[in-house]
């Protein structure tokens, strides 16, 4: 059964002023355009900008609140002085979120704002997400989950809403391309962001550079596999990672998988 916008209106109709924790992916453009097409007294959208974010995310995150209409604030935070964090454990995540989110309440505080957002969907309940913990704990509130809604619903809706972002490919902090216990470095996420925009600019859109050690494991989408492993574009990714930091590179031949670094907690 197709969700409709209704669905999602209502709810956010029934509160007068908010924030919303956005990001400027899928699905938080989603839920503050929705939020601003309810008109509410006060609406306020924060993001919060770490070395855990491509410096593009924060841009792209400024662009589309401006075309939404929305007040726009974004926070830098510290997220390498957070010891919980960086060693890397199971619960990095929740220990990134729980900063994270502590910014975002204080800072809609400051705007006299109490209520708080974040566009958690149906989807991602399906993954290991210890950060919605911290969410839940701070009082963030899940309106795409408590009207039901799953990406597919948010992408679809988005488009009909004229959203760029509806077909704009899953992203996540970099921080998930490092294997749990290692410890995460400045560094190793450098490396990682250069990789992935080196392999965005030539048109793989939704990929992964997976960091162990020296070594790079890139994840591309499976129809896109036979291009990478096409002999001139895997000499010059070679070189320019060589360039980069990287002494050796391998390509996933599963491909893409979002969560995939989250297979060794239940298998390892």
């Amino acid at each position: 059964m197709h969700k409709d916008l209704k669905e999602i209106e209502e709810k956010l109709t029934k509160l007068s002023c908010f924030a919303v924790a956005f990001s400027g992916g899928v699905d938080s453009s989603f839920l503050l355009a929705v939020a601003k097409k309810v008109n509410p007294k006060k609406l306020l959208a924060i993001t919060v900008s770490s070395k855990f974010v491509p410096e593009r995310e924060i841009e792209f995150a400024t662009q589309m609140a401006r075309s939404i209409g929305v007040e726009h604030i974004c926070i830098d935070m510290d997220i390498l002085g957070n010891e919980a964090v960086v060693s890397n454990t199971a619960l990095r995540c929740y220990h990134c979120k729980k900063q994270t989110f502590s910014l975002v309440k204080q800072a809609a505080q400051n705007f006299g704002i109490t209520v708080l957002l974040h566009a958690v969907n149906l989807d991602d309940l399906k993954d290991y997400r210890p950060g919605l913990k911290a969410a839940q704990e701070l009082g963030f509130l899940s309106p795409l989950v408590e009207a039901g809604f799953t990406k597919a619903d948010i992408r679809r809706l988005s488009r009909q809403l004229d959203l760029e972002t509806w077909n704009k490919h899953s992203q996540s902090c970099l921080a998930t391309r490092i294997p749990y216990n290692e410890k995460i470095t400045a560094e190793d996420l450098l490396m990682v962001d250069k990789a992935e925009a080196l392999l965005q600019g030539m048109g793989f859109a939704q990929v992964r550079v997976r960091c162990h050690g020296n070594m790079a494991r890139i994840e591309v989408e499976p129809d896109r596999i036979n291009k990478i492993l096409n002999m001139d574009i895997r000499q010059k990714i070679s070189t320019a990672f060589v360039k980069i930091g990287f002494e050796h590179t391998s390509i996933d031949i599963d491909g893409y998988k979002t969560g995939k670094m989250n297979h060794e907690i239940f298998t390892g």
